[in-house]
């Protein structure tokens, strides 16, 4: 019987929800201050159907993500997806969306999802100790290659290329002539180098002798460049690997930490499984905020007042705290309930996942791999963790990154 039925209303629930559970947000985020305009000019959204009404709107752009870096990039005549907006990426996101179904999941990923996550599950037993980030980053490199079609690599080590370019935030760069900034760009460059001529090239040159059900082989016959395959595969890269490799260590953290949410997702069906998973994803989202730019005027109204933000506005939409709304998700927003009622229709793990257009198309991909992964993982009963992990956040992605995350079996 799913927990749905089980449970009806948070206060019937068996946990504890008078404290915090929250492990990775910066700041505590103001309940009773659901959007405001700072001095900056930017506005501030900690409301779900402000969020929701924003992100649905057509007068708003992406602006998050360095899009005004990309939409400078020389040799670019195809946006990366992530940075198209209205029919273009409409159209865009239908033709890729058979990479990221279900059934595609089911008939292409799975197995692979499942051998090479005893393969880690087996290397940890025989070593007693390791460090979970590595091994997550590993896997979610894995399962993101074959969606894309990087699987071509000269020499391993793509999660360590990935790396060393996704940490980089340009808005910290002034490109003055400081040796640490010159530095800085050197390695970065360098390390992107890398991975296109490791990585990238090597499979654009298989993919353009025999194509493949893949997201490369899509671009190409869609009339990309390399450059252009680079930006994607880039995209991809901090979609895909990096943000599903941070869920999977902060999920593993919450049910280590606490023995009864960890029986109840072993126990648990499927359906059950993945909707405690999207609850923790609910508290955690691993991209805390989300941009738009009002492309013309554009009213929001809230309490019986109303706001407008002016074209060319930029808007902040801060889901830590949208996830957080009581209005959508009841009482103690902050605990962890693995049967939360949700309200207006709010799917399990509210905006984790972004909303409407660029809602993440990899969605039930993350989830099923994470889930695929802990099952075996959390299964090992004599697992620990050594100490608690750090948090730090990366500002490119907007995102809190675990580290530090030593597991041994005791």
């Amino acid at each position: 019987m799913q927990l749905e039925q089980t449970v009806e209303k948070i206060e019937s629930c068996p946990f504890d929800h008078t404290y915090s559970s929250q492990k990775t947000s910066r700041q505590i985020e103001p309940s009773d201050n659901p959007i405001e305009q700072t001095a900056d000019g930017v506005w501030h959204i900690r409301d779900y159907d402000l969020a929701r009404k924003v992100l649905l709107s057509a007068d708003t752009r992406q602006a998050g993500f360095n899009v005004d870096l990309a939409d400078q990039m020389p040799g670019m005549n195809q946006k990366p997806v992530l940075f198209l907006d209205g029919q273009e990426h409409r159209s865009q996101r239908r033709q890729t969306a058979r990479f990221f179904s279900p059934t595609t999941t089911k008939e292409k990923y799975q197995e692979m999802m499942e051998e090479y996550s005893q393969r880690m599950i087996s290397e940890l037993l025989r070593k007693g100790s390791l460090e979970l980030s590595e091994l997550t980053m590993n896997l979610a490199v894995r399962v993101a290659a074959q969606v894309v079609g990087l699987t071509d690599s000269l020499v391993p080590g793509m999660a360590n290329r990935l790396n060393g370019f996704l940490d980089f935030d340009p808005s910290s760069v002034d490109f003055s002539w400081r040796p640490e900034q010159i530095t800085t760009l050197l390695k970065t460059n360098v390390n992107m180098l890398a991975f296109y001529t490791l990585d990238v090239k090597p499979a654009i040159r298989a993919r353009k002798k025999e194509r493949q059900e893949d997201v490369i082989s899509h671009l190409i016959d869609k009339g990309y460049n390399d450059r252009e395959i680079l930006m994607e595969c880039i995209t991809y890269g901090a979609a895909g690997m990096v943000t599903t490799r941070e869920f999977i260590l902060v999920a593993t953290w919450h049910l280590l930490e606490n023995p009864e949410l960890r029986d109840i997702y072993l126990r648990g069906d499927i359906e059950e499984r993945h909707h405690l998973l999207q609850e923790i994803l609910r508290l955690e989202p691993v991209v805390s905020n989300l941009y738009r730019r009002a492309v013309a005027d554009l009213e929001l109204e809230v309490g019986g007042e109303t706001f407008t933000v002016s074209e060319g506005d930029r808007i902040d939409l801060h889901l830590f705290a949208v996830n957080a709304d009581q209005s959508v998700v009841g009482d103690q927003p902050l605990a962890i309930c693995p049967a939360r009622p949700l309200e207006k229709k709010a799917q399990p793990p509210v905006m984790a996942f972004g909303f409407g257009h660029h809602r993440c198309p990899g969605a039930y991909i993350a989830i099923q791999e994470s889930d695929i992964f802990l099952q075996r993982l959390l299964a090992i009963d004599n697992l620990k963790m050594s100490s608690e992990p750090t948090v730090a956040y990366n500002e490119l992605i907007k995102g809190y990154e675990i580290r530090n995350f030593q597991v041994t079996v005791e």
